[in-house]
């Protein structure tokens, strides 16, 4: 893409938490910052992904099916670690390009569903690289621009929001068979709200209850409500486990986890946020 138009996209995804208009609104699409390969310089690059189970992030270096691989696969190969922001975080992660039948499986997979990725490896002789953007984890989470702890909840909140959105609108559109990487996008939400909802009952509603005693009763009404999410959550799990599952069973399930999230997810920001916009970060 021209610069100009990167720049543009760079910049409203930064001001929108990852929300894009035009032709990306609605894809799934992070900023991948590399070290230049002969300069040294961090270059910037919006790149559309593929969720891979929560641990990591797939990339496909296509650059539309052009003869050559786009800069940021030359950079990301000369020095693995890279900067990844997803809209809500923003990470340090180690590059690994795919090789052999995990690469074939993986690309086979983005074709599924998406069969653009097919037509671009047909315009060019070359192998189009497929890159698992693994994170490397050190400390908190950093909640890319958040001014507040409740700033913070709120974007993770939306973030939630957005993924399970995307989902609902795939399910909604797919075909006869769920297909596998819907599979993996179901079930990677479902790991990642698993992974959101312990790291609270570990860590924030301890801190909260300790310094806000009178909120104990309400605390543990949200500790409830995430055990009725996590079977709601189990559910899903098991309904897109099952082989050619049929995508008219899923939704109702996606569609019960929506509405027990969305009022979980209103009591936490009614209750929660302004407390935790009082407290320094």
């Amino acid at each position: 893409m021209p610069n100009d138009f990167n720049q543009h996209v760079i910049d409203e995804f930064r001001a929108r938490r990852g929300r894009l208009s035009g032709p990306f609104e609605g894809g799934r699409i992070l900023l991948l910052t590399t070290t230049g390969a002969r300069s040294g310089a961090a270059h910037t690059t919006p790149v559309g992904y593929l969720p891979d189970g929560g641990e990591r992030v797939l990339v496909i270096a296509s650059a539309g099916g052009s003869p050559s691989h786009p800069d940021w696969f030359h950079n990301l190969v000369a020095t693995p670690r890279v900067t990844v922001e997803d809209g809500v975080f923003t990470y340090e992660a180690e590059a690994e390009v795919l090789t052999g039948a995990e690469r074939a499986a993986v690309f086979a997979r983005a074709v599924e569903r998406d069969p653009g990725w097919a037509e671009y490896q047909a315009k060019t002789s070359r192998v189009i690289p497929v890159v698992a953007l693994g994170a490397i984890t050190s400390g908190p989470p950093n909640v890319t621009g958040a001014t507040s702890w409740g700033d913070a909840l709120k974007a993770v909140h939306d973030g939630i929001r957005r993924e399970l959105g995307l989902i609902r609108k795939e399910i909604a559109e797919s075909g006869p068979g769920l297909g596998a990487q819907l599979r993996v996008n179901c079930l990677t939400l479902c790991k990642g709200l698993h992974n959101h909802h312990a790291g609270e009952d570990a860590a924030l509603f301890p801190f909260i209850g300790s310094r806000h005693p009178e909120l104990g009763a309400v605390l543990e009404l949200m500790r409830e409500e995430h055990e009725r999410i996590a079977a709601l959550l189990a559910r899903l799990q098991e309904t897109v486990s099952v082989d050619d599952t049929d995508p008219r069973l899923v939704l109702p399930e996606v569609e019960r986890l929506t509405g027990e999230l969305e009022r979980h997810l209103l009591h936490e920001e009614e209750q929660l946020i302004p407390l935790l916009d009082a407290a320094a970060m």
